[in-house]
């Protein structure tokens, strides 16, 4: 991958909830939710079981990423739903995309 950060979107299982995360090491965030998720659950992406990723974006600099990030935590849920469908049509869960 040519980027250092990126945002994402991961769900859980039955594609219910949605939480949107920025980190510079995709892999090793995804793994981290789900351990999470199977363990401690302290987090909102534990709790939820959300470690499936359906969508990503990379950018160069943090700033840029956490900008994005903010942006896309204020939109409504239609919203996002039509932007993991432009990227990911079906919806797909793309973690051995990135693993």
């Amino acid at each position: 991958m040519l980027f250092n950060y990126f945002v994402y979107i991961v769900t859980n299982e039955n594609k219910t909830t949605l939480y949107i995360g920025v980190t510079n090491d995709i892999q090793r965030r995804l793994s981290q939710h789900y351990f999470d998720s199977q363990n401690t659950k302290k987090s909102f992406a534990g709790k939820y079981n959300c470690y499936y990723l359906l969508y990503y974006e990379g950018f160069e600099s943090i700033e840029e990423a956490i900008q994005r990030e903010k942006e896309l935590k204020k939109w409504r849920r239609e919203k996002k739903d039509k932007l993991i469908t432009s990227f990911n049509p079906d919806w797909e869960f793309l973690n051995d995309q990135v693993i």
